[in-house]
């Protein structure tokens, strides 16, 4: 396990993607349905 191996966060820093381990940008649980509500009900 290391700089090849796409399981762990140096080898997706190495190969320079992105996943699970690594993720790119923080999930916020249920933002957009939450802003599509509030959009909804406000129109």
């Amino acid at each position: 396990m290391g700089r090849g191996d796409k399981k762990t966060a140096k080898g997706k820093r190495f190969q320079g993607s992105f996943g699970k381990s690594r993720p790119h940008k923080v999930a916020t649980k249920g933002k957009k349905a939450a802003t599509a509500a509030a959009t909804k009900a406000s129109a």
